[in-house]
């Protein structure tokens, strides 16, 4: 496994629509490498989600982390996966809000509005279909994964740009405000 390097804003490679991943290459080693060391990269860097155009490949894949339930010890309120050509699909119109950041545009944070309740569809790493529901926090982290495939940064999606903030000033003042 390796660490890769990230693209940070400005590369044109976050700003494409990224390419879907045709069946036939699911099992293919070489996608099979990318996905591990997706993950190997994302754990280096301490992020929950992260998605492929990020790591220099415009293609349509993002893996997340174990995300804990912090009202109950030992309960995760999702699990690490890999997912192949994602879709959401809006379930409710009620919003949430996190101060996001993103290992793209390191040291800023922001908060951005995003839907709560989401169904997410895509493949597995092996090519089986999957339909769940998400919400909350992992809803968050689904949107963000999802926007970087369609070129848009959380940046882009912030109502309030006085939220925006440095990771050491968000660490002070802000984040509190996330528990």
């Amino acid at each position: 496994m390796a660490i890769l390097k990230v693209a940070k804003l400005g590369h044109p490679v976050l700003r494409r629509v990224a390419e879907p991943i045709k069946s036939g290459d699911i099992g293919d080693a070489g996608l099979q490498r990318l996905i591990e060391d997706m993950f190997e990269t994302m754990a280096e860097y301490s992020g929950v989600g992260l998605a492929a155009p990020q790591v220099h490949h415009s293609i349509r894949l993002l893996v997340t982390e174990d995300i804990p339930d912090p009202e109950r010890e030992g309960k995760l309120l999702a699990v690490r996966s890999a997912v192949i050509n994602p879709e959401i699909t809006f379930l409710t119109d009620e919003q949430i809000a996190y101060f996001e950041g993103c290992l793209s545009i390191p040291d800023l944070r922001g908060r951005v509005p995003r839907i709560r309740h989401i169904r997410l569809r895509g493949l597995d790493r092996e090519g089986q279909p999957f339909d769940r529901e998400v919400e909350g926090f992992p809803a968050v982290v689904v949107q963000h994964e999802v926007d970087h495939l369609n070129g848009v940064v959380f940046l882009d999606r912030m109502t309030d740009l006085s939220t925006l903030t440095y990771l050491t000033e968000y660490d002070r003042y802000f984040a509190s405000q996330d528990l």
